[in-house]
């Protein structure tokens, strides 16, 4: 259609077409961003594919979370990956409606474990299906490391052993993950090895690093380093982390009584949230924390 034709019906017709054309197109797109943002659920599902994970919301107190789960040899240690803090904040001062993980790094690199039992736990307000569930946004935000968080997760737990009829378990946590993957591992007898990946270590070592605000109301897991100094432990570190400085973890290991902090790898490919997944293939592949740690 020619808009620039000399009869002036033609013109208008054509002008009025292109306008709803154009918005059309705006509106399409705003679905998209909203169906993108809201099925990050099935983007989760597809990142587990055919891995033999089941997805199961697990309730708990007043808190459902989302788990995969791929129990193939009962009896036997669960191995257990607590993801990151998400998509929490929009900016340094703006909560996000969604702490939903873009990239669920965790939830990647639990894919690439070939081990028999394996667990997901996703974190408080991610994943929930169509704003079903809700969640009060204080536990993606200041209290994200609370007592209730931890008491939440570990009851999961306690509820996954009895399922899988294990007697141990190991915990793998990544980012804010590592922090609760701690702060589980101390209140607990049953772990077996303590796995954290570019750990949130020290959350208020981290707020004065980035000068953003205190975790009020959040449990510190530096301040628990003792209470699981007789844990085997691994703490992987990205040489080109530029969110979680490389030491804030070394001071947790040395806390927890590592003073040559032989218990941390810096791992030279990876960022914060980019590398992982390749260098899981190969730590997982070569059994390195086990290897190293003996």
């Amino acid at each position: 259609m020619n808009i620039c034709s000399n009869n002036p019906g033609r013109f208008l017709l054509g002008f009025i077409l292109l306008c709803a054309v154009v918005i059309a197109q705006a509106l399409i797109v705003g679905c998209s961003t909203i169906s993108a943002h809201g099925n990050r659920l099935y983007s989760a599902d597809d990142i587990v594919g055919k891995s033999g994970f089941k997805r199961e919301y697990v309730e708990a107190g007043n808190f459902t979370l989302l788990t995969y789960q791929k129990i193939s040899k009962q009896g036997e240690c669960v191995r257990i990956y607590i993801e990151g803090d998400g998509n929490a904040w929009k900016t340094k001062k703006q909560l996000s409606d969604d702490p939903t993980p873009r990239q669920p790094v965790a939830l990647y690199l639990a894919c690439e474990d070939p081990y028999d039992n394996i667990i997901y736990i996703a974190r408080p307000g991610q994943f929930l299906e169509n704003s079903r569930i809700k969640c009060n946004p204080t536990y993606w935000s200041t209290r994200r490391f609370s007592p209730e968080v931890v008491d939440v997760v570990n009851k999961i737990i306690d509820r996954i052993k009895v399922g899988a009829g294990a007697d141990f378990i190991e915990l793998v946590g990544y980012s804010g993950g590592a922090a609760i993957a701690v702060l589980v591992a101390a209140k607990r007898d049953d772990v077996a090895e303590l796995i954290t990946i570019a750990g949130n270590l020290d959350h208020e070592a981290l707020s004065a690093y980035h000068k953003t605000s205190p975790l009020d109301g959040s449990l510190n897991p530096i301040d628990y380093a003792l209470s699981v100094k007789n844990i085997p432990q691994r703490h992987f570190a990205g040489a080109k982390d530029k969110v979680v400085p490389f030491g804030i973890i070394k001071k947790f290991a040395k806390v927890s009584g590592d003073t040559e902090c032989k218990s941390v790898i810096l791992v030279k490919d990876c960022g914060h949230n980019k590398g992982w997944v390749k260098a899981w293939s190969t730590i997982i592949s070569e059994n390195n924390w086990i290897k190293e740690a003996d």
